[in-house]
C-alpha cells in the first residue's frame, strides 16, 4: 500500500472521501497494521493506536483507525477537503505517510502525541513542516 519515497515519507494511493468527523480515519485494520510496521520499535511496548501522519497536498495530520471506514480509503473532515483538488469523491490520490522520526517531530512541533479520542489538538499538524 505504501512505498518508500524519501527519508522523511512512505508514499501511498489512498480514496480520499470526506467524513462528517472531526479526525482523519482509515479502516482500523490497516490503521493498526501500518502503525506496528512504520512506528514500532520491536521492544513490544507500543500502542498500536497511536495515530499516524499523513500529508495529503500541502496539509499535515493525525489519522486514527475505524472499524466503518472501508479499506484503501482515508476519510478526513470535510473541512480538509476545502481548497483541495478533490472534485468526485471518493478520488484516489497520492497520500504520504510520515516514517517514524518524522512523525515524531511533527507531533513534537504540534504540542506532543494525542491518543485516539483526545481533543483534535494534534490536528494542528496539518501546517507544521510544510
Amino acid at each position: 500500500m505504501f512505498e518508500v519515497f524519501s527519508r522523511s515519507y512512505y508514499l501511498g494511493r489512498l480514496y480520499v472521501t470526506p467524513t462528517d468527523g472531526e479526525h482523519a480515519l482509515m479502516h482500523s485494520e490497516q490503521h493498526e497494521r501500518l502503525n506496528e510496521e512504520v512506528y514500532a520499535t520491536g521492544d513490544g511496548l507500543e500502542r498500536l493506536d497511536t495515530p499516524l501522519v499523513m500529508k495529503f497536498e500541502s496539509r499535515h495530520f493525525p489519522v486514527h483507525g475505524a472499524a466503518d471506514v472501508p479499506t484503501n480509503t482515508l476519510a478526513v473532515p470535510e473541512s480538509m477537503l476545502k481548497g483541495t483538488d478533490v472534485r468526485n469523491p471518493p478520488s484516489l490520490r497520492e497520500v504520504f505517510l510520515a516514517r517514524r522520526d518524522r512523525a515524531r517531530q511533527l507531533l513534537d512541533l504540534a504540542g506532543g502525541w494525542q491518543a485516539s479520542g483526545d481533543d483534535g489538538s494534534a490536528d494542528d499538524l496539518r501546517n507544521a513542516g510544510t
